[in-house]
């Protein structure tokens, strides 16, 4: 399923530079941000589970500029300045699965990590970890999703210890550290 929303324009595209400290510090056009001298700059990640409790794993696009063809977690993205991170999941959701995920808890609320992809481009990013429920089946954007499997959390933490190499860098810091969160399902909304 592709995105049917009108194309952004530049100014609407882009992501929010972050000092040091966290304190966010300016803007900068996604499209050019991700260099082999990426600037920190804030993001989010988003495990989406199903009510039987398995974890959507996405394996990302061969046309993504960083880490291509490689499993990751549901999915990620970069809130726009003035959106909130519920706002920004809800689009990313739709964007890159086709689908539409309920209550988003922030379970891994200072996860930040910088890792360099075999390209030598650099993720530098402050990024909150959120876990939401699945309202629906994905129809994932080609563009951005080549492959999907639900999991259950012990073979990601299994996957995680045995096969890090096959995972996106921020999977395999942020799984150890949400487990338990995993298998706790989130609320659906009312």
């Amino acid at each position: 399923m592709t995105d049917s929303r009108p194309a952004q324009s530049t100014a609407e595209d882009h992501v929010i530079l972050m000092d040091a400290d966290g304190t966010p510090c300016g803007l900068a056009p996604r499209a050019t941000v991700h260099t082999p001298h990426t600037p920190l700059h804030l993001a989010f990640s988003c495990h989406v589970v199903r009510e039987d409790g398995k974890v959507l794993l996405t394996r990302r696009a061969l046309s993504k500029r960083t880490w291509p063809g490689v499993w990751t977690n549901s999915f990620c993205g970069h809130p726009r300045q003035g959106e909130s991170f519920p706002e920004a999941i809800a689009r990313h959701a739709r964007h890159e699965l086709g689908m539409t995920v309920l209550t988003p808890e922030e379970a891994l609320p200072t996860f930040r990590y910088r890792a360099v992809d075999a390209s030598g481009i650099v993720e530098n990013e402050i990024c909150p970890v959120f876990v939401a429920l699945a309202d629906g089946d994905p129809a994932p954007n080609p563009a951005e999703v080549m492959d999907l499997r639900w999991v259950s959390p012990m073979e990601l933490t299994s996957l995680v210890e045995l096969s890090p190499w096959t995972l996106s860098p921020w999977t395999v810091s942020q799984v150890p550290q949400l487990r338990g969160l995993l298998e706790r399902v989130p609320a659906s909304a009312p």
